[in-house]
């Protein structure tokens, strides 16, 4: 399972391990957060070998290549490492935020914990962070609907031959792709957006007509039964049109446009009011 950390309004791509029980954690990510280098990744490259020069440790040989999705939104090996592992890394970079961030995974690790024995604390816990980051209730009552509804339809569709994490990919832009006329990689330049969650950043309207084309698209697929990649992604385009259909009416009717660059996050330095708050 990847997802996608904050820390002080900056972004940590994780992943976690079901077999390990642990968090690993992109060391780029990690490097970005602590320097704020223009290059983080060259910073990591310079930094293993100055180590290995003093010490002759090697920082790589324990992290794990994993495949986490990058800014171009293609799933790309990176290097990662759990929370011992990172706090040795840590440990190399000279960094005001190193004891905050210390702290910070420390909470990542018990709130997952928590989670694993009570679900619903990771619902209080996003609603906690939408509300941090200055969305309404309305959107995110909406926001939290919608991972429902896509919950469900990425369930059908483990069950019945979808395995690779590309043609999750493949499905959701076929459903996203046929209601909007744009792809999510499209859709993501038209808000200014980049290694971004599109949800994260959607209006309320693109949020109910995303969650329409998946709702449909699950159901389509049930009715027919659909099994593997190509025939869900046909139930996908025929979902996606039912939710086009509708964005059409709705336009013709409002005279407001669905898809648009509007992008309801506060400014950075609002966000960071609001944490601190």
């Amino acid at each position: 399972m990847t997802d996608i950390k904050l820390f002080e309004s900056q972004t940590v791509r994780t992943h976690w391990d079901n077999d390990t029980e642990k968090w690993y954690f992109s060391v780029i990510d990690v490097i970005s957060v602590l320097t704020d280098s223009i290059n983080p990744r060259d910073y990591w490259f310079k930094m293993k070998i100055r180590v290995q020069n003093e010490d002759g440790a090697e920082l790589s040989t324990n992290c794990r290549q994993l495949k986490i999705k990058a800014s171009d939104g293609k799933m790309r090996l990176t290097d990662c490492a759990d929370t011992e592992q990172l706090l040795r890394i840590i440990q190399s970079i000279p960094s005001p935020k190193a004891e905050p961030f210390k702290l910070w995974l420390a909470k990542v690790g018990y709130e997952r914990i928590q989670e694993i024995s009570d679900p619903a604390q990771s619902l209080d816990r996003a609603r906690t962070n939408w509300q941090k980051l200055g969305r309404s209730e309305k959107w995110i009552q909406q926001r939290m609907t919608g991972q429902e509804t896509r919950s469900k339809l990425t369930d059908y569709w483990k069950d019945n031959g979808v395995e690779k994490t590309d043609d999750f990919a493949k499905l959701t832009n076929i459903i996203h792709q046929e209601w909007t006329g744009v792809s999510i990689k499209e859709h993501k330049q038209i808000k200014g957006l980049k290694t971004q969650n599109l949800r994260d950043h959607m209006s309320e309207a693109e949020l109910i007509f995303t969650a329409l084309a998946e709702l449909s698209t699950r159901q389509i697929a049930e009715s027919i039964e659909a099994q593997g990649v190509v025939e869900n992604a046909k139930a996908s385009k025929r979902g996606g049109s039912i939710a086009k259909r509708a964005k059409i009416d709705f336009e013709q009717e409002t005279g407001n446009k669905v898809v648009t660059g509007d992008n309801c996050l506060p400014p950075v330095n609002e966000i960071k009011n609001i944490k601190k708050s």
